[in-house]
């Protein structure tokens, strides 16, 4: 049996049809399950349908497997569906990777260390020793993993042995610049959060503020999305912009979007931790 207020997230992708909503709502009131929020969206391009459903389990209800193995037999196997039951009071273990640019790491340390960001820190992964004071500070476990084109594919085997030793749910590129490669991509798919500029893909390379400003962009911002192995294309998460203009420059402009990474990064990462963001295609279905 379920501990009385044991709280849950279900979240649920799956053909759209007629009677989801009714037979998920009906199987958790069968089970003495109170459902405490829910959100769904029923696409009609990819005529998929989309629900997250946060839940309390109430006396007398199954434990978390026994609504799972329930839930598959008698309501998931039904509508074709691709889910998931998340226990809502486990953290997610969350490994940052920075290289020499420390605002969004910064950003992500402090709102973990006042509670914003639900999360575990069990390491930070970097390719530079800018970081490791900052990671002593806060008590975390700082690993150094320099990456040269002889060594990448060792490299990379030691984070994965990083991310398996420490039950890593996500990991989080928090402006690492770094190109996974597509083995890696495959195996994290899903599972790794990167954060750029959003003047892609017509400012590439070196000082990309500066180019902006040379051009007299108007508008500025970052994106948040999933890792693939095609470069800074990956599901968008979250994204956010703001106007600039001619009296500003080159170096106002990299402040400016530094402060909006680090917000698009931040709800990005809360969005997943909490289980928001439901995978569309090459899109996702975020609910905030």
């Amino acid at each position: 049996m379920s501990e009385t207020g044991s709280d849950y997230i279900l979240t649920i992708s799956c053909p759209d049809t007629v009677g989801i909503v009714y037979a998920v709502s009906g199987f958790l009131a069968e089970r003495s399950c109170n459902i405490i929020d829910s959100a769904q969206f029923g696409d009609r391009i990819s005529g998929l349908f989309f629900l997250r459903t946060h839940f309390s389990a109430g006396a007398g209800a199954p434990s978390q497997a026994g609504l799972q193995a329930d839930f598959a037999a008698q309501v998931a196997e039904r509508f074709a569906m691709t889910w998931k039951l998340h226990d809502a009071n486990r953290r997610q273990r969350v490994l940052i990777m920075v290289s020499k640019f420390g605002h969004c790491l910064n950003d992500l340390l402090y709102r973990y260390r006042t509670g914003y960001l639900p999360i575990e820190i069990p390491a930070i992964v970097s390719n530079h020793r800018d970081f490791y004071q900052l990671a002593a500070w806060h008590n975390i476990p700082f690993h150094h993993i320099p990456v040269g084109a002889d060594n990448k594919a060792q490299q990379e085997e030691r984070l994965l042995e990083i991310v398996d030793q420490e039950k890593v749910d996500l990991v989080v590129l928090a402006r690492y610049m770094q190109v996974l490669s597509g083995a890696l991509c495959e195996k994290m798919a899903g599972r790794v959060i990167n954060i750029h500029h959003s003047f892609l893909p017509s400012f590439k390379g070196a000082k990309p503020y500066h180019q902006a400003h040379t051009r007299g962009v108007k508008l500025i911002g970052a994106t948040a999305h999933y890792v693939t192995s095609n470069l800074d294309e990956g599901p968008i998460i979250e994204q956010e912009a703001e106007r600039v203009d001619h009296t500003m420059t080159p170096d106002d402009l990299v402040a400016i979007g530094r402060d909006i990474e680090n917000v698009v990064l931040a709800r990005a990462v809360r969005f997943h931790v909490e289980h928001r963001v439901l995978l569309n295609g090459n899109k996702t279905v975020v609910f905030r």
